[in-house]
């Protein structure tokens, strides 16, 4: 099985959840005449990384300004499922492609950092919520649970997401190595050089493609009110970009970029993951189940729960 697949490295329209959906909307299908069949789209995509932003908190304080900036940012986020994911999953079925984005959801008053999947039918397949928010992300994310940690079986491949520094948690790789996962995609706003070495890393750990896309976004592309600790010269750039495709042996097929927005496409044949494992298949005869043991608990977890009393009706 060969066919094409994109990674898009661009900047949200930032805190517009309007503009940007339209933007992705467009790269969907500039992305689709190319001839990509999967597109993989950044970290918080919808609507916007706060690069540099502190939301007014101090250690035993928040400066008023920083609710007012939790507000827009808030309002930038989407309902999943809501009108944006209808878009997006419109544009999916035109261009006969299964998408992969990164999106700040609305769930009552808590956001997550969030993966959606998208089918070529336009269908919202399912998503993945970030486990642990990285730094001082925590103050303006929640934590996700083992409830959304699908591996999709799809005619492609299986296919499924671990976001940004979650792969770095050698125990969720190991759940998703475990469930077969053949193309790894990763929403990512860690554009550093060494990034490019981790995503290596987990191609050959794994013996799976590894799609990582970030964003590059510049300040320009903030609002003028943004207060960025990075200053505010228009062509200071946020975020580097530094996506990447990466096949089973670890070699790089396109990218790392970091010279502005663009799609990075490559032809990837599963059947590298099968010659890969050949010689290394991490879950199954290189594993030593009489030694180590993974339990991932699955079951959704709610902050507040109601206990259903016996003889209520």
């Amino acid at each position: 099985m060969k066919f094409k697949a994109a990674v898009v490295q661009m900047a949200s329209v930032p805190f517009d959840n309007d503009a940007t959906c339209a933007k992705v909307v467009g790269k969907i299908h500039e992305a689709g005449a190319m001839g990509a069949k999967l597109m993989v789209f950044p970290e918080a995509t919808l609507s916007g990384y706060p690069k540099g932003a502190d939301f007014g908190a101090r250690v035993g304080g928040r400066l008023p300004r920083g609710r007012e900036e939790f507000l827009e940012y808030y309002n930038g986020a989407i309902d999943v499922p809501g009108p944006h994911t209808q878009q997006i999953g419109a544009a999916a079925r035109e261009a006969q492609a299964f998408v992969v984005i990164g999106v700040m959801e609305r769930d009552g008053g808590t956001l997550y950092c969030t993966t959606l999947f998208f089918s070529p039918e336009g269908l919202l397949m399912g998503k993945h919520r970030k486990l642990m928010p990285t730094a001082m992300e925590r103050l303006v994310w929640g934590c996700g649970d083992g409830s959304t940690l699908p591996v999709f079986d799809t005619p492609i491949g299986k296919l499924g997401s671990v976001i940004c520094w979650e792969n770095y948690m050698p125990l969720l790789r190991m759940a998703m190595y475990d469930k077969g996962i053949q193309l790894y995609c990763v929403p990512t706003a860690d554009d550093r050089e060494i990034w490019t070495s981790s995503m290596q890393h987990i191609a050959i750990e794994g013996r799976c493609f590894v799609l990582s896309a970030c964003q590059y976004a510049t300040r320009a592309d903030y609002p003028e009110d943004y207060d960025a600790i990075q200053g505010n010269e228009p062509d200071t750039v946020l975020m580097r970009g530094g996506s990447v495709i990466v096949n089973p042996a670890g070699e790089v097929l396109a990218g790392p970029s970091n010279d502005g927005e663009c799609i990075l496409t490559a032809e990837l044949d599963l059947n590298d993951v099968v010659r890969g494992k050949y010689d290394f298949d991490v879950v199954g005869h290189y594993a030593r189940p009489d030694i180590f043991k993974l339990i991932v608990d699955e079951r959704p977890k709610r902050s507040v729960t109601q206990v259903k009393e016996s003889g209520d009706d």
